[in-house]
């Protein structure tokens, strides 16, 4: 599988779960992971479709053995990134100071990204006005950017 379909496996997995769909964009949209993730044997591909499709996993469990031994090297922006998506997916806690200070504008955006996408804000409506049918979808509050 290339990088791409390895990131709509990551995906297809997440679905459902805002968080880890957050987690799993944010990743995608840096760049960086990805690939270094996979190199690093970090990621598991499923073996046979669920559903038709394919599905991947990050092991997160094994990531913090993966930063020590230094197989998953970074600049403090992209551990700042890498730190974040961990919390979002598997909810381990994250010093948002330190963060803040070590991300740039682009990853900054990003990250406000993935906590809004993780707080659901894509699926927030606002009530319907007198005599409207249906509630207005009001998009994410902090959207993805556009990848090229």
């Amino acid at each position: 599988m290339d990088l791409d379909e390895v990131e709509v496996a990551l995906l297809n997995a997440a679905v459902g779960d805002y968080a880890a769909e957050a987690a799993v964009l944010l990743l995608a949209n840096d760049g960086y992971w990805p690939a270094h993730l996979r190199a690093a044997g970090m990621i598991t591909v499923e073996a046979e479709p669920v559903g038709g499709h394919m599905w991947a996993r990050i092991e997160w469990a094994e990531l913090d053995a993966a930063l020590a031994d230094g197989r998953l090297p970074g600049s403090p922006e992209e551990l700042a990134v890498l730190r974040v998506a961990v919390s979002l997916a598997d909810g381990r806690p994250v010093d948002l100071a330190d963060v803040a200070v070590a991300l740039d504008r682009r990853r900054l955006g990003l990250v406000l990204a993935a906590l809004a996408h993780a707080a659901g804000s894509h699926d927030h409506c606002a009530p319907a006005g007198q005599g409207a049918d249906a509630d207005l979808g009001l998009g994410p509050l902090i959207a993805w950017p556009a990848r090229h």
